[in-house]
């Protein structure tokens, strides 16, 4: 019942958010029934053949049955298994990870042909020495053997898999070489085309003779036959698998003496082949070769049961498939098949969270189908020991060399997330307590003590299943985690208080208090934190709809409508604490550390790693044309880039009626230069100012209201200053100037765009219900600010400071390199504010790119050169955008390190 099989799955991850795992259907879906058809021989499994025949045919040749004779029927005139027909390809984790493996290892090759230049030229040259002592007539016969071979063993193995009827793995060979091959050809193209000259003297050379034609970096016959034959599932029979790699081996010496390859290029050959047969694999699918319910059948019989009917169940955690099996003699059974697709499900987001976290925190997977299936038992028999209420395990067997069994008991209930929020009383609630305690007594740990995981037998007693996650000898921090998991499992559903109450009674406060600095969903599993994030954004929105009513009635205050969002808007977790501290003052309060990289760290060095690659790429000394470039315009230009955070601190606290550290401010805002590296420039502010003001002190809802404020108002600035300074161009240059277009042209793109949400019933709902959120917060924050005209005057002059320096740093670039001539300032105006909004529209980390080439384009369009336009907007990004990355760097750590972000 609870025996699943979750291989590699640690607690949190996804593997373990769905199962349905011991309940019993009150109804047992009618049976598909078949009648016995004479013994004979099982398919092979992914032989092309009917898989999903669910009748049981009797043992396969050789298998005697423990009640039967070798020639007789199995006893019973009826079997049949329900089960719907598993799909004929199946899309396989493993493959994804052979093929990711095998890319992997074709760019080390790149690399390393650049990179080991001294060491590949001195292996090729040991083998062109050494190759001159073999015998010509030897190298003759190999040649002509692994040529006659390398087309007669994958020829053989297609006749041998057409003759078992397996056609459908001949055709995904075919696929995969035809595919291979022009992936080959590709590469030769690319290396005698555009690669680098240490990667082209690493996988050619010329051929003995003095020829003047290069080798192929890639055999284009070698590589095709390896991905037919990795393809059509040759790594399973081993006589094969043998066979071609005496083949492959016998090529490439034999291509290597002779001087017609080198090494690095057979390793490509190879692991082009073997990772275009595994991309090709899991893009089609592989033939599903997952055992049936007539193997159940046989593995049952074979362990001594005697299975009358079967039906699936709902899969355990981990994608373990159940079966309902009824007996001729004895009680039902509810049986687990594991098989070695699983050990591969969620590789990547169990690798990330091995990581991520302490060892403690994540448990250990086991490395093969053998340690799955003792692992599981071991942990079944100990929980049966120690008393706890847990499904009792009573056979395992090995269903071939691919997948095992787990017989246990079935246990009929309904599980935790089944029942309904009345149906789960206080009674069945201290039931799962008591099972958890007896288990922590003997140092076991469930590790998975989810809904699904907690069976209700009836309204006073519940069962412990799925514990086949669970640890032996366990240490306190993950007995520990056990607690907080299950206190956050019962808040969901029936409040922190019930819950911490319930815990409290059985366990006693020690033990709950211990739990507390457990409760952090990092510690949590992978379905609890998603349903800890829905909560509380359903409360949140919830009361902002009230508090949005209870205004418009008059019945609450706009202060109070605040304060219940405040309120409902904190997490299930902060509430559980304050429950656990009033039932024990004195318990720790400090979070465990469980995480090892913090997602934050490895987001700084992506981030800084990102921002050292684009300026290499991206910025040249060429570029900048430095001996003809002002330096006194420049130092200029330097000055405006540093008054822009000034202004932006300005434009941040005069809509704020709090008072805020100046000082502390600017640094939030040269820290906002480090964050445009990794988030929009606009999206990047925004988050980081919000935060900055809730750290300040200032509750969410307010800290949200002061920036949006903050954005409505520079973003009116904006349009107004665009329109100003159109006007102002267009009266000194009698309007033909294409500045002058852009204004018209953005007013009636802005009118084309309301016309269109108004037009549109979705667009329109959407609109309309964000600015009522919008204005909630919005409008009140404005009416306090009138109260304090000089936070107005602040705010509203750091947005025109904002825009006149930015557009100031543009205009001294621009007068740095010679192109003042050809523009006035109010023009270069325009232009700022046009091309930086068209360019910022397009959401890349800063703008990069889109932002460069707009201002590069709407300079040219106003007048200014090419030649001075270009290293004029280098200028202007290297002062406002690069050049702030290291101290803005420095700022968001200092400011973290005091607790202010």
């Amino acid at each position: 019942m609870t025996g699943t099989a979750e291989l590699n799955v640690d607690e949190g991850s996804e593997e373990s958010a769905t199962d349905g795992s011991a309940q019993h259907p009150q109804v047992e879906p009618p049976a598909v029934s078949l009648h016995k058809t004479p013994a004979g021989p099982v398919p092979e499994a992914g032989t092309g053949e009917d898989e999903n025949v669910v009748a049981y045919d009797g043992p396969p040749d050789g298998v005697v049955p423990d009640d039967t004779g070798p020639d007789e029927e199995p006893t019973g005139e009826h079997l049949a298994v329900d089960e719907p027909l598993l799909p004929p390809r199946a899309h396989r984790p493993s493959d994804l990870i052979r093929f990711t493996a095998g890319v992997l290892g074709i760019i080390a090759v790149f690399v390393l042909a650049q990179v080991a230049v001294s060491t590949t030229t001195g292996i090729e040259s040991d083998i062109t020495a050494n190759a001159k002592h073999i015998p010509s007539v030897l190298s003759t016969i190999a040649a002509l053997v692994s040529s006659v071979a390398v087309l007669a063993v994958p020829l053989a193995f297609a006749v041998e898999r057409l003759i078992k009827r397996d056609g459908l793995r001949v055709a995904d060979g075919v696929l995969a070489s035809v595919l291979a091959y022009g992936v080959s050809l590709g590469v030769d193209w690319w290396v005698a085309a555009s690669a680098p000259d240490a990667i082209r003297n690493a996988l050619t050379q010329f051929p003995p003779g003095g020829g003047d034609t290069l080798t192929d970096p890639v055999h284009g016959y070698l590589a095709p036959v390896i991905a037919y034959m990795t393809a059509v599932g040759m790594s399973s029979r081993p006589r094969w698998r043998v066979a071609l790699w005496v083949v492959v081996i016998l090529s490439g010496a034999t291509e290597l003496i002779s001087g017609y390859t080198t090494p690095l290029s057979l390793i490509l050959t190879v692991l082009i082949g073997w990772s275009v047969a595994y991309g090709t694999l899991y893009a089609i699918g592989s033939p599903n070769i997952r055992p049936t319910g007539k193997s159940l059948m046989v593995g049952l019989r074979k362990v001594g049961f005697t299975p009358s009917a079967a039906h699936t169940a709902p899969d355990a955690p981990g994608g373990t498939r159940r079966y309902l099996v009824t007996q001729q003699h004895g009680p039902l059974l509810d049986v687990h098949i594991i098989d070695r697709e699983q050990q591969a499900s969620g590789f990547f987001y169990r690798a990330w969270r091995r990581l991520r976290l302490r060892s403690v925190a994540v448990r250990r997977s086991p490395q093969s189908l053998r340690q799955a299936l003792e692992q599981e038992a071991l942990i079944a028999y100990a929980a049966a020991a120690s008393g706890a209420r847990a499904p009792q395990l009573v056979a395992t067997s090995e269903l071939g060399p691919d997948a095992a069994i787990l017989v246990y008991e079935n246990v009929a209930g309904r599980t935790l997330d089944e029942l309904t929020d009345e149906e789960i009383t206080d009674e069945v609630m201290a039931s799962f307590w008591e099972s958890v305690g007896t288990l922590h007594e003997r140092r076991i740990a469930h590790r998975r003590l989810t809904g699904e995981s907690l069976l209700a037998v009836d309204e006073k007693t519940g069962c412990l299943v799925n514990l086949s996650g669970g640890d032996i000898a366990a240490g306190d921090l993950t007995l520990r985690i056990d607690v907080a998991q299950l206190l956050t499992t019962f808040a969901l559903r029936v409040g922190p208080e019930r819950a911490v109450a319930v815990a409290n009674r059985v366990l006693g406060p020690t033990r709950v208090a211990d739990s507390l600095p457990l409760l952090q969903p990092v510690g949590l599993s992978r379905q609890t934190r998603a349903d800890l994030q829905k909560m509380t954004k359903e409360r949140k929105a919830a009361a902002q709809a009230l508090a949005l009513e209870q205004v418009a009635a008059g019945v609450k205050t706009q202060q109070q409508a605040e304060e219940d969002i405040a309120v409902a808007g904190e997490d299930l977790l902060s509430r559980i604490r304050g429950q656990i501290l009033q039932i024990a003052p004195e318990a720790p309060i400090a979070p465990a550390k469980l995480e090892r990289l913090k997602p934050k760290t490895l987001i700084m060095v992506v981030a800084l790693t990102f921002a050292a690659y684009l300026a290499v790429t991206t910025i040249r000394p060429d570029q900048f044309k430095v001996s003809e470039m002002n330096w006194a315009w420049a130092s200029l230009a330097l000055l405006a880039s540093a008054t822009s955070y000034v202004a932006a601190s300005m434009s941040l606290t005069g809509f704020v009626p709090e008072r805020l550290p100046f000082g502390r401010t600017v640094a939030a805002q040269l820290a906002g230069s480090f964050v445009k590296l990794v988030a929009p420039a606009a999206v990047g502010g925004i988050a980081l100012n919000t935060r900055y003001l809730q750290k300040a002190g200032i509750r969410p809802v307010q800290a949200v209201a002061s920036v949006g404020a903050s954005q409505l108002a520079g973003l009116a600035g904006h349009l107004l200053l665009l329109f100003s300074f159109g006007l102002i161009t267009g009266t000194q240059t009698n309007g033909d100037l294409g500045a002058s277009r852009a204004v018209i042209i953005g007013v009636l793109s802005a009118a084309v765009l309301a016309l269109v949400i108004a037009a549109v019933s979705p667009l329109r709902r959407f609109v309309v219900n964000r600015l009522r959120v919008l204005f909630f917060g919005v409008v009140p924050r404005m009416l306090d600010l009138m109260q304090t005209p000089s936070k107005l005057v602040t705010g509203f002059g750091g947005i025109l400071l904002l825009t006149l320096s930015f557009t100031a740093c543009l205009d001294a670039s621009v007068q740095a390199f010679g192109g003042g001539a050809h523009v006035t300032f109010a023009a270069v105006a325009v232009v700022f504010l046009t091309a930086n909004a068209a360019g910022s529209a397009i959401p890349t980390p800063g703008g990069i790119g889109p932002v460069e080439i707009a201002l590069i384009a709407a300079l040219t369009v106003a007048g200014v050169p090419a030649t001075a336009a270009t290293p004029a907007v280098f200028l202007y990004r290297l002062l406002t955008f690069w050049l702030p990355v290291a101290p803005g760097w420095i700022a968001y750590n200092v400011l973290q390190r005091k607790g202010a972000l």
